[in-house]
């Protein structure tokens, strides 16, 4: 087995405690009766208030390459870099570059709408180049919630300093294990996705931004396609 899936999947399996959810209820630390629903649906919200932070999470993918994911509220803005790529979301614009060139090349469109939550269908690019970003992640526990059949593992783990929740979720529409800190970032995620393996973990955290975060690449080529302004 390659050294950087090995470590990737150390990162995710390092559990400290565990217990298995199917179609019964169990008993959280507190004596608290939770379903299996309850359960992704908790790590799903998690994510989901995550986007209202101010953050910045490094990750590990197989070898050796690495992606990021920045977020900074009032404005709110979001930045994703994968392996040859780049989306920005700024109320601006919504701008998708192309880095894998010696110069890169960015596309700027209209930004989304005042207060509107980031959709799965803008990250279909990161998620090709294994960026599993938090919406698609929010969408796949979602889907193992409504799925009477799936089979869910919880279990505790720390990754990158960070404590954090997983499931481990056995389904016929394919298996997955995703793991939420308690900040609500994703913490790592293995899985088939779209018939590809996605394997990333967290490998660094922080509550600041770099103030670049959101710009261009330096002399980027630009397609300016937003709407003109009257």
């Amino acid at each position: 087995m390659p050294a950087a899936s090995t470590t990737l999947r150390m990162l995710a399996v390092s559990v400290i405690a565990s217990l298995t959810v199917t179609g019964c209820q169990t008993l959280d630390d507190a004596g608290r009766a939770i379903g299996r629903s309850d359960l992704v649906n908790d790590l799903a919200a998690r994510l989901d208030r995550a986007l209202e932070l101010t953050y910045s999470a490094d990750y590990q993918l197989p070898g050796g390459q690495t992606a990021t994911i920045t977020q900074a509220q009032d404005p709110a803005r979001s930045a994703y870099t994968w392996p040859g790529g780049r989306l920005t979301v700024t109320p601006e614009a919504t701008t998708r570059c192309e880095t894998a060139a010696s110069r890169a090349s960015c596309t700027l469109e209209a930004p989304p709408a005042p207060n509107a939550k980031p959709t799965v269908t803008m990250f279909t690019e990161a998620k090709q180049r294994g960026l599993l970003t938090p919406p698609v992640v929010v969408g796949l526990l979602t889907g193992a919630a409504l799925d009477p059949d799936a089979v869910i593992t919880q279990s505790d783990t720390t990754v990158a300093g960070r404590h954090a929740t997983c499931v481990d979720v056995e389904q016929a529409g394919g298996a997955f294990t995703a793991c939420v800190t308690t900040e609500g970032a994703l913490g790592s995620f293995t899985g088939q996705i779209d018939g590809k393996q996605v394997e990333l973990a967290l490998s660094r955290y922080r509550e600041t931004v770099d103030g670049t975060a959101f710009d261009l690449p330096p002399d980027a080529g630009v397609v300016d396609r937003r709407p003109a302004r009257s």
